[in-house]
């Protein structure tokens, strides 16, 4: 055999061999999942009704997270999952046969609130980040079910059962979890697209424009270095904010000035998070953490400059 038949045939064994431990490995199979496109339909659907039974306001921001400064759902997480894995392991020991019951019960409860949030949530986020979000929803349910089927068991005197389906529940909540933790991690969901920019500028004033080059009232886009920055003139005053949205990096000099409770504000062109544009502290979410502000003044030549607070 010649050496070019020889590679083209390795390269046809090898070829779907690294395609099976692709499949096979957990992230390879998440990814896979952000880029399946078979759900879009009845994700547009669900992100519609979401929106509709869950309209914008302080309602929403709380399921949110808004008033905490981060998101909600991830810190609820922790309450069902930390039932659940303790009934599991009373299982393994004799005579926890009620405690276990009431960790059941007590997980089953704490999922309702972590469920809303999580799909308040869910609803902001961009397509990708959907797909793999709904699948997480789906295996935490599965998971939920599960456990409230050991639940009934258990009242009805099959403990046997009870144990085999709480067992199998908590495999699949890790399995659900494993896909909250990519969503979270991997995907960044939730995470905050624009932390504090002090430490990537060096101390002191730094020269930005020039105010007339600025338009009065409309949000344009300039670059400190490498950063991106929101700047809004109002008259000689000007606003320097992070360009980059802290909920998804939307760009802010591209949203609507709006003006809200008497104070002007700037909403994310892509998912709506509402910013006061004097200190970036939010007004709307889906955003729960503010935009990084920036000092300015005008020199006498009108030149604008700014420093990190």
């Amino acid at each position: 055999m010649n050496r070019g038949r020889a590679g083209r045939l390795i390269t046809r064994v090898a070829r779907p061999v690294r395609r099976v431990a692709a499949r096979a490995h957990p992230v390879g199979l998440a990814e896979r999942l952000e880029l399946n496109a078979a759900a879009d339909g009845r994700i547009r659907e669900l992100t519609s009704i979401v929106k509709r039974v869950l309209p914008r306001g302080s309602v929403r921001n709380t399921l949110w997270g808004v008033p905490l400064g981060h998101p909600a759902h991830a810190p609820l997480t922790d309450l069902p999952i930390g039932a659940y894995s303790s009934a599991a392991l009373l299982d393994l020991l004799p005579g926890t046969q009620r405690a276990s019951q009431v960790l059941i019960a007590a997980g089953l409860t704490a999922s309702v609130p972590t469920i809303v949030t999580g799909w308040a949530d869910w609803s902001a986020l961009h397509r990708e980040q959907q797909r793999v979000g709904l699948a997480h929803a789906a295996v935490q349910g599965v998971a939920n079910a599960l456990f409230g089927a050991s639940l009934i068991a258990r009242v009805k005197g099959r403990t046997g059962m009870g144990r085999v389906l709480a067992f199998v529940g908590l495999g699949t909540l890790f399995t659900g979890s494993y896909l909250g933790g990519h969503l979270a991690f991997r995907m960044a969901a939730g995470a905050n697209h624009a932390p504090s920019a002090a430490h990537l500028v060096p101390l002191g004033w730094h020269d930005l424009c020039s105010l007339h080059e600025l338009p009065d009232g409309w949000p344009v886009h300039r670059r400190l270095g490498y950063l991106d920055l929101f700047v809004l003139r109002q008259g000689e005053r000007v606003h320097v904010l992070a360009d980059s949205c802290a909920h998804l990096a939307g760009p802010l000099h591209q949203g609507r000035i709006v003006t809200v409770q008497g104070e002007t504000c700037v909403m994310c062109p892509w998912h709506g998070s509402t910013f006061r544009v004097g200190d970036g502290s939010v007004v709307d979410g889906p955003a729960t953490a503010r935009q990084t502000p920036f000092d300015t003044r005008v020199e006498e030549d009108g030149t604008v400059q700014v420093r990190p607070i």
